[in-house]
């Protein structure tokens, strides 16, 4: 089913653009749950969801399933742990025609502010609850199975599995699914929607949500925005040793409550709070709309100027990152050998490899070196972490008169988190 919106200037009949709002996978998913229900074969199973649901689905689906790694697996499996859950979902996934026009409000009302907005289309979809909505090729995707739910909605059978679901459910998240539909319509004008850091990442949710906020003239109803401000001094402290990051965002967005200060989300309130400041100092504030929706995030300068004109943190954004790169981890010495030596045994059998800081113990990263696979030390096993956790072995393999290459890179975190510098390991074996 397509539900096709004309969005109109109340000032005026012109046609400005069209936005298309596609429901049918919700329609699919449903009579493919009735089906799956009904048989104790999983091979059936897992071949009614994929030929009813997956193969018929929209770009949509494909997209979001894309974008949250489900698989047909992962819906049989779901559907079979969660009864409860799905019999309480069911009737409010199918309020989709009422909240097709929420799209088409909440689109007109962004329109009125950034009159430049460019049309997307929606896809209601029914996923696996990792996602209420986000954005991939220009399209909202809307997962109705957490967008549309509320407070009532049984989540008894899941609540270990999803942590996150009781606090969000209980802020009946269909009420405020206009809201969220401007915030993704304003991801899709963006001109990226994945950072390179986690700054960069939460100044683009930022403004998103600041600007649906200002383009609906309602209150976000992200929890984290009010606890952000009456916590600010705090968060901020910890932000800005965190923020240069490429890696660790889970204490910030999309995450559950599971962090120092128990509450989900606060990279939405520094972005938002951050991106308020920088609107507030504006006198031409359709201006200041369009710049933010068009920034370039990716750019270090041009998100760095943004930044720094808001005002929002204490000292430069180079300050901070000066900083950042002196916490983080390094190598600072090999066991077996001094690196770059020409003249290593070619019967070593382990690599010790010692770091600056306590590491997490259940991460690492390892690549070819300049050289490549031809010159790549043969890493057989992961055997330890010792020395308090600061020193990796691994059991490898040599090859005699070989000049040999190992890089270790950012996938070595700190407990805290941070990224390893990189550091290439380089030597020539004997004959």
């Amino acid at each position: 089913m397509k539900i096709k919106l004309f969005l109109i200037a109340a000032c005026s009949p012109v046609l400005l653009f069209s936005q298309k709002v596609f429901t049918q996978d919700v329609d699919n998913f449903w009579k493919t749950y009735d089906k799956i229900i009904k048989t104790k074969d999983s091979a059936q199973k897992l071949s009614l969801i994929q030929t009813m649901y997956i193969d018929k689905g929209t770009q949509g689906l494909h997209d979001i399933m894309k974008a949250r790694r489900y698989s047909a697996q992962e819906y049989i499996d779901v559907i079979g742990k969660y009864p409860k859950f799905w019999s309480s979902i069911r009737s409010r996934t199918l309020k989709y025609k009422k909240q097709a026009k929420n799209v088409e409000k909440s689109i007109t009302a962004l329109k009125r502010i950034y009159p430049e907005a460019k049309s997307a289309n929606a896809y209601f979809t029914v996923g696996l609850l990792r996602t209420n909505g986000t954005v991939m090729n220009g399209n909202l995707l809307i997962g109705t199975e957490s967008a549309f739910a509320d407070k009532d909605v049984d989540i008894s059978e899941m609540d270990k599995s999803y942590p996150q679901l009781k606090a969000y459910f209980a802020t009946n998240p269909i009420d405020s699914f206009p809201f969220l539909a401007a915030h993704e319509y304003i991801h899709t004008q963006q001109k990226s929607t994945i950072g390179n850091n986690l700054l960069t990442q939460v100044v683009m949710e930022g403004v998103a949500e600041f600007i649906a906020s200002l383009s609906m003239n309602q209150k976000s109803p992200t929890p984290a925005i009010d606890y952000g401000y009456a916590h600010e001094t705090e968060i901020k402290d910890v932000f800005v040793k965190e923020m240069f990051s490429p890696y660790t965002w889970n204490n910030w967005i999309w995450n559950a409550t599971n962090n120092r200060f128990k509450m989900a989300d606060l990279g939405y309130f520094v972005g938002y709070a951050l991106v308020k400041k920088y609107y507030d100092k504006q006198a031409d504030k359709k201006s200041a709309v369009k710049k933010m929706i068009e920034l370039d995030y990716n750019n270090q300068a041009a998100l760095w100027a943004f930044v720094e004109e808001s005002g929002y943190f204490e000292k430069p954004v180079s300050y901070y990152k000066d900083e950042y790169e002196k916490n983080r981890p390094v190598v600072v010495g090999i066991t077996e050998f001094e690196n770059g030596s020409k003249n290593v045994n070619p019967n070593i059998k382990t690599l010790s490899v010692t770091f600056s800081q306590e590491m997490n113990p259940f991460r690492d990263g390892i690549d070819y070196g300049p050289l490549g696979k031809e010159s790549f030390v043969k890493k057989k096993k992961f055997l330890k972490f010792i020395n308090n956790n600061k020193t990796v072995v691994y059991e490898i393999e040599v090859l005699p008169n070989t000049h040999h290459q190992m890089l270790f890179d950012g996938g070595f975190r700190s407990k805290d988190g941070n990224p390893a510098q990189n550091y290439l390991i380089d030597f020539t074996t004997t004959k």
